[in-house]
C-alpha cells in the first residue's frame, strides 16, 4: 500500500488470483462502503472533477489510470484506490481494453 498527498491510498493486488466482484463487494461493505460496479469502454476518459463522499475503486477487470497531483496511479485487476471526498483527479481508460471495477462510497 502506498500512501499519497490528501489521504489518498493505492493498494496493489500482491495475492494470486485477483478477488471477484462479490468478494470485493463484500469486502467494501465490511469497510462501510455501498458500492455498486461500474464499466468503461476503452479509451473512455474522465475530465478532472471531484466527489462529494470518500470513494474506494477496486478493479475486477481491466485496467484504468487516475492523474491526482500529478502522479499517475494505473490499477489493474484486485488493485484499489481511496479517494478521500473532495480529491481533485482525473481517470483514462487504455484505447485497447475496457475495465470494470466497484465504487464504493460512503456518505457522510
Amino acid at each position: 500500500m502506498s500512501s499519497h498527498p490528501g489521504g489518498v491510498r493505492f493498494e496493489a493486488w500482491s495475492g494470486g488470483e485477483a478477488p471477484s466482484e462479490q468478494e470485493a463487494e463484500a469486502r467494501l461493505r465490511k469497510e462501510g462502503y455501498e458500492s455498486f460496479i461500474w464499466n468503461d469502454v476503452p479509451g473512455a476518459s474522465y475530465p478532472r472533477h471531484q466527489h462529494s463522499c470518500d470513494e474506494c475503486l477496486w478493479v475486477v477487470r481491466g485496467q484504468i489510470a487516475f492523474v491526482i497531483d500529478g502522479v499517475q496511479l494505473t490499477l489493474k485487476p484486485g488493485d484499489r484506490l481511496y479517494l478521500p471526498a473532495r480529491t481533485p483527479h482525473t481517470a483514462q481508460v487504455p484505447a485497447d481494453r475496457g475495465v470494470t471495477y466497484l465504487v464504493g462510497q460512503k456518505k457522510s
